[in-house]
C-alpha cells in the first residue's frame, strides 16, 4: 500500500502521524512511504531522518495524488477537504461529533474515515486516544499553574502553597485517563485535590492508586456545583467516545466560582463539557467570562510535540500496518477495535455516536465497505 504522511497545518499543531522507525517498518513490509517535506521539524525530525529510512519526500500534492492511505494528526481543516480522493483512506483524530460540517464534508466526498479516538477495544480501552490523554491530563495542570499567575489575571496563587499557606484547590471533573492524570500533577505539586467521577469503581481505583491523595466524589449536579464553587483550578476531563462531550458544568456555576480562578476543558476537541468554554490556539489560549479564566486548546499535547509524536505513533503503528497489509475491509473484520473506529465510508456514516450527535442517518461500516 501506499501511505501518505501529512505536515499538520492546524496552529501550533507541531505533531506528525509517523516517525522514521515507523516509516523503516512499513518499508521492511513492503509499502512505499511519501513524506510531506518539512513534516517533521516541528517534532525535531529532519528530512535526512525520513530519507534515510526509505521514505520519498513530496509535496502534499503528490501525497493526495497518491496515497492509499492518508495518516495524520488532526482533523483536515476546510483548505483541506477539496484534495481528498473519493475512497482515500484518512486515519487521523476526526472528533467528528463536534463538527457537522466536517462530518458532511467527508461524507460529501466519500472519504473513509478512520478515527483515533473512536478506536476502542473490548474492555472499553481506547488504545489511541489514551497517549495523548495521558499528556493532556499533565500538561493540563502545568498549564494551569501558570495561569494562576498574576500575569494572565489569575488569583496570583501558587498551586502547592507554602509553609502556612494553603495550596490551590483543583477539581477535576472526569475521573478517566485525563483526570487522573491531572490528578497524579496536581498531588506531585501540593495542590488540594478532588475528582468527580459517575463510576463508583474508577473512583474505587483513583483512591488505590493515589493511595488517599485525593478526594473522590461521586458526580452529579450538585456535587459539580458545590466543588465549583471553592475551586481555584477546574478541569474538565469529561469523554464519551465518539460522542459530543456532555455539558456538565452550566454559566451559573462558573459565575458563582471565585474570580480569577481557571477552567482548562480537555473536552473542548468534543465540543466542551463546560458550557461558556469555547476552543482557543497556543498563540491566544485564554479569555475571560464571568471573570474566571478558561483555556479551550483542543491540541494540547501539541505543546510538546516531540514527546507526543512519539508516544503516537508507538501506539497508532500496529493498526497503520494492519490497514495497509489488509485493506481497511479485511482489517476491521479481523480486529472489532479497529472497526469501532470507521466513522464514514463509501458516501455515508457508520458511527451511532456521530449520527445522534446531528440527527443524521448512520449505517454499519459492513455496509458501507463492500
Amino acid at each position: 500500500m501506499i501511505i501518505g504522511v501529512l505536515k499538520e497545518i492546524k496552529e501550533g499543531e507541531n505533531r506528525v502521524a509517523l516517525t522514521p522507525a515507523g516509516v523503516k517498518t512499513l518499508g521492511l513490509e513492503g509499502h512505499a512511504v511519501l513524506v510531506e517535506t518539512g513534516c517533521g521539524h516541528g517534532s525535531g525530525i529532519s528530512d535526512e531522518e525520513y530519507g534515510r529510512e526509505g521514505a520519498a519526500l513530496v509535496s502534499a500534492a503528490e501525497i493526495y495524488k497518491r496515497a492509499e492511505l492518508i495518516v495524520k494528526v488532526k482533523e483536515p481543516l476546510e483548505g483541506e477537504w477539496d484534495c481528498y480522493r473519493e475512497g482515500q483512506l484518512l486515519f487521523t483524530y476526526l472528533h467528528l461529533a463536534s463538527s457537522e460540517t466536517l462530518t458532511r464534508a467527508m461524507i460529501e466526498r466519500k472519504i473513509t474515515g478512520i478515527a483515533y479516538e473512536t478506536v476502542q477495544t473490548s474492555d472499553g480501552r481506547l488504545p489511541l486516544l489514551t497517549p495523548m490523554s495521558e499528556i493532556a491530563g499533565r500538561m493540563s495542570i502545568q498549564m494551569a499553574m501558570r495561569f494562576l499567575e498574576k500575569d494572565y489575571g489569575g488569583r496570583g496563587i501558587l498551586l502547592s502553597g507554602v509553609p502556612g499557606v494553603p495550596p490551590a484547590e483543583v477539581v477535576i471533573v472526569g475521573g478517566g485517563v485525563v483526570g487522573l492524570n491531572a490528578a497524579r500533577i496536581a498531588c506531585g505539586q501540593g495542590a488540594h485535590v478532588t475528582i468527580l467521577d459517575v463510576d463508583h469503581k474508577r473512583l474505587k481505583y483513583i483512591d488505590d492508586v493515589l493511595h488517599g491523595h485525593v478526594i473522590t466524589v461521586y458526580s452529579n449536579p450538585y456535587a459539580i456545583e458545590k466543588s465549583t464553587g471553592y475551586a481555584d483550578v477546574l478541569i474538565g476531563a469529561v469523554l464519551i467516545a465518539g460522542a459530543r462531550a456532555p455539558v456538565v458544568v452550566t454559566e451559573n456555576m462558573v459565575s458563582r466560582m471565585k474570580r480569577g480562578s481557571v477552567i482548562i476543558d480537555i473536552s473542548v476537541d468534543q465540543g466542551g463539557s463546560v458550557e461558556t468554554i469555547r476552543s482557543t490556539t497556543h498563540a491566544d489560549p485564554v479569555y475571560t467570562v464571568h471573570g474566571v479564566i478558561h483555556c479551550g486548546i483542543p491540541n494540547i499535547p501539541a505543546s510538546v510535540p516531540r514527546t507526543s509524536t512519539f508516544a503516537l505513533t508507538n501506539a497508532t503503528l500496529p493498526y497503520i500496518r494492519t490497514i495497509a497489509a489488509k485493506g481497511i475491509r479485511r482489517a476491521a473484520l479481523g480486529d472489532i477495535a479497529l472497526a469501532r473506529g470507521i466513522n464514514c465510508a463509501a458516501g455515508v456514516l457508520t458511527h451511532p455516536k456521530v449520527g445522534e450527535a446531528f440527527g443524521m442517518t448512520w449505517v454499519p461500516w459492513r455496509d458501507a465497505l463492500r
